[in-house]
């Protein structure tokens, strides 16, 4: 069996585009959340957006098929690459691979094709179906970077781009790869998404006196989640093949897990969850207590956040007191197919930086999630060697990763 590392690190996010950025975002609870408004929807919404048009990084030729999904997924890519070392990996043959989780893909160009046909254009752009097929991002990835191994799509709603990741750590951690670029994107602030969301009444109300206080996990006075954009990718290695390499070791992937509640296709249950977190840490081969951070699903809404707890408190037992445990889509939002990948992240920074964020803006903890040692502010100054990211997705699709310090003894 192989060691699993972590060598390259891109992010396209609503609190940063880059890892010291999204640092700095979560050291200060700088919100990316902010206020969506447009003639084709009834209300408001609050929205974590990333605030840059990309278009300009692409040529002409290339734009069309590139949905903003992808366009993320790309720049993202392309820094995890540069960060690792490796920008093209060809002569890596089939032993290099790439894992991609989404939720919607191209949704956007998918919309724009819808209307066009509405219009009375009875026939699609060119481009139409391959910008927004949900392996598009995964594709262009591996063209632009030359990955000829295995190429793996993964939409398993919220815990997309965590069951991409733990897919990649399987392959590595076998032997039947080298090195894995593992991540998702997503981009789904356009009004018709909105309005479907708003049908499940799941999206928050604008904060009245902040719209970028809307989002509120575990607190007594949220109102739902708040949807984000982006694109976060890692490079993953086999400890052997980074070291002959002299590659930068940035953490250890030790533990991962996708398990299923098998209960409904809207409403959670905390076995799913149970069942994930449980293998994770056994894949790991740690116990509860050696965590030193748990960041969490939660997602702000009124039926969600109780069931996560109570997981949470079942998998954690007598740890639940010493664990921290936050939220940080408070800041960032739920960017969905990225979520996985963006949680991953924060737990990653937490190990290299010692600090634990906090769930910002959890003035009061609602009574049915409490038992937990959540942190509603920061942290600073702590040891953070090992921890959880959980995410739990519609259909009942949870993806557990553990994750430690490169240095053991840091």
């Amino acid at each position: 069996m192989h060691e699993v590392v972590i060598t390259g690190i891109g992010v396209i996010s609503p609190i940063g585009n880059s890892p010291d950025e999204v640092r700095d975002s979560l050291l200060q609870s700088r919100s990316g959340v902010g206020s969506f408004e447009s003639d084709e929807i009834s209300r408001a919404f609050p929205v974590a957006r990333v605030p840059a048009d990309f278009s300009a990084s692409f040529t002409r030729l290339e734009r069309p098929f590139l949905d903003r999904t992808t366009q993320m997924a790309l720049l993202a890519a392309r820094q995890a690459t540069e960060d690792c070392g490796i920008v093209n990996f060809s002569t890596l043959g089939d032993r290099a691979g790439i894992f991609y989780g989404t939720v919607r893909g191209g949704g956007t160009t998918e919309w724009e094709g819808l209307r066009h046909f509405y219009a009375g254009r009875k026939t699609a752009k060119p481009y139409v179906i391959m910008g927004c097929m949900a392996n598009a991002a995964a594709s262009f990835i591996s063209i632009k970077h030359q990955i000829l191994g295995v190429t793996a799509c993964h939409t398993t709603a919220c815990a997309s781009s965590g069951s991409a990741i733990a897919d990649a750590c399987r392959y590595l951690r076998a032997g039947d790869l080298d090195i894995a670029l593992a991540g998702g994107a997503e981009a789904p602030l356009a009004s018709q998404f909105l309005s479907a969301w708003d049908g499940l009444r799941a999206l928050a109300e604008v904060d009245a006196d902040d719209p970028a206080r809307s989002c509120k996990p575990f607190s007594s006075a949220r109102s739902g989640l708040v949807l984000g954009e982006g694109s976060v990718f890692f490079v993953l290695e086999t400890r052997e093949h980074a070291q002959a390499r002299a590659a930068r070791v940035l953490g250890v992937l030790e533990g991962w897990a996708v398990a299923s509640d098998a209960h409904h296709i809207g409403a959670p249950h905390q076995r799913g969850q149970v069942a994930a977190m449980r293998s994770a840490l056994r894949t790991a081969g740690v116990e509860p207590a050696a965590l030193d951070y748990l960041n969490a699903h939660a997602t702000a809404t009124r039926g969600g956040d109780p069931v996560e707890v109570a997981a949470l408190r079942e998998v954690l037992g007598d740890a639940a007191a010493q664990v921290p445990v936050s939220s940080t889509k408070a800041l960032h939002g739920h960017m969905l197919g990225a979520a996985s990948a963006m949680e991953l992240l924060v737990c990653l920074l937490a190990i290299r930086d010692g600090f634990i964020p906090p769930t910002a803006w959890l003035d009061a903890v609602d009574p049915d999630c409490g038992g937990l040692l959540h942190v509603p502010e920061l942290l600073g100054g702590r040891r953070v060697r090992r921890a959880l990211s959980l995410s739990a997705g519609f259909g009942g699709v949870n993806a557990a990763l553990v994750v430690r310090a490169a240095d053991p003894a840091h």
